[in-house]
């Protein structure tokens, strides 16, 4: 089983920037894909952005495209999400997730159900 926490929300401004972090333990985090999802209020949760095993292959969600980075550190067993030029509309809980054990499970995936192991979230809350 391997257990995630986020890490670095909070409320900031628009324009401003933060970084996320998840902290993995218990299990096999290194040969997996990471995923960040989002949910914001009174919508369904989103795919936000995802990494490959190595950080070799990244994927994003076109409305984050550009502007946030994923990135993963295995030897720390942290994968984090440097968000910039933040917006009203990027407030949202903000998840991880590893992937399961299934398929090509070392890439990145887009679809939640491609993940077995989620984090409880972490608050960004982004004020005009």
């Amino acid at each position: 089983q391997v257990q995630l926490v986020e890490f670095g929300g909070g409320l900031v401004q628009a324009g401003d920037s933060l970084t996320l972090s998840c902290e993995a333990s218990g299990g096999m985090f290194a040969d997996f894909g990471v995923g960040w999802f989002r949910q914001g209020p009174g919508k369904d949760r989103e795919f936000v952005a995802a990494v490959s095993w190595n950080g070799g292959a990244t994927d994003y969600a076109d409305s984050v495209r550009g502007r946030f980075t994923i990135s993963r550190d295995n030897a720390k067993s942290t994968v984090y999400l440097q968000m910039n030029s933040l917006k009203n509309e990027d407030t949202a809980v903000y998840f991880c997730a590893v992937r399961s054990g299934t398929g090509t499970f070392w890439e990145p995936a887009t679809r939640s159900d491609r993940y077995a192991y989620w984090g409880q979230g972490t608050q960004v809350t982004v004020s005009s």
